[in-house]
C-alpha cells in the first residue's frame, strides 16, 4: 500500500487492514476473538458518543458490546445478541497517516475491546 495521504483507504482497503490486523492478534486474543463479530463501522453513532459522554467521535475508535466473559452466566438465557466489536472507519483514519499505523490502531483497539469482552477494565489492558 505504499505511502497513501490521510484517508485514501477504500472500504476495502481499510477491512483488509482490520483483517491483516486480526490476524496478528497474540494467541490468546485469536482465540476470544473468534467468539466476537468485528464489524467495520464509518462513524460511532450519535447516541453512543453521548452515553459515553465523548465531546467528539474522534475520541472513539471502536466499541465492545455485548456481555463480557465475566458477566455472562448460566441465568441469561438464549436470545443475547452474539458480542460484537465495532471499529470506526473514519475516527481512525482521521488519527493516522499510514497503513501501517491503521493496522497498528485497529490492532490495538481490538485488544482493548477483547479486553473488555473478558471483563477487564480501561486500566487492565494488557498494553
Amino acid at each position: 500500500m505504499g505511502h497513501k495521504k490521510r484517508g485514501t483507504f477504500s472500504p476495502k482497503e481499510f477491512d483488509a487492514l482490520v483483517e491483516q490486523a486480526l490476524a496478528e492478534l497474540p494467541s490468546p486474543y485469536a482465540r476470544l476473538a473468534r467468539d466476537v463479530s468485528v464489524v467495520v463501522e464509518e462513524e460511532p453513532p450519535a447516541d453512543v458518543l453521548e452515553d459515553l459522554d465523548l465531546e467528539s467521535p474522534d475520541d472513539l475508535l471502536g466499541l465492545y458490546q455485548g456481555l463480557s466473559v465475566a458477566d455472562d452466566s448460566f441465568f441469561h438465557s438464549g436470545g443475547q445478541q452474539p458480542p460484537r466489536i465495532a471499529i470506526y472507519r473514519g475516527p481512525i483514519l482521521r488519527l493516522c497517516e499510514t497503513a501501517e499505523e491503521v493496522r497498528k490502531e485497529v490492532r490495538d483497539t481490538v485488544v482493548h475491546e477483547l479486553g473488555h469482552h473478558v471483563g477487564l477494565a480501561d486500566d487492565e489492558m494488557p498494553y
